[in-house]
């Protein structure tokens, strides 16, 4: 069992994103649609983690959001990287593609986060 916030915020991002990315990397670069390609099991997950977070832990409400919602543009980013490499003149928007990303993680563990918070008031 996890007995620090830290360890718990770390496993949270981490969870986080290779959720997020597993979906978002394989999908071919033409097809890409920040932020559609971004909805779907990956963005479940990071909410999830982030209520699981709030719940068992005693990590504060802004630290859990703000770690856990990171993972989404983490995962972003790290394929913006990979691509940039093999074709320099890919992802030339991709400061935009960050802030997309990163209002989806937010909007995504505040909601997360606040039914962790709910759930361990009532527990």
């Amino acid at each position: 069992m996890l007995k620090t916030s830290h360890q718990w915020l770390a496993a949270g991002f981490l969870i986080g994103f290779f959720a997020v990315g597993l979906g978002y990397w394989p999908i071919p670069y033409s097809k890409l649609s920040v932020p559609d390609s971004l909805y779907g099991l990956g963005v479940i997950v990071v909410g999830g983690a982030a209520a699981i977070i709030r719940a068992l832990s005693d990590t504060r409400f802004w630290r859990t959001v703000l770690v856990t919602s990171a993972a989404v543009p983490g995962a972003v980013f790290a394929r913006v990287i990979f691509d940039a490499w093999s074709d320099p003149t890919s992802h030339n928007l991709w400061p935009f593609e960050i802030v997309i990303a990163l209002v989806v993680g937010l909007a995504v563990t505040v909601l997360g986060s606040l039914l962790g918070s709910l759930f361990r008031r009532l527990f």
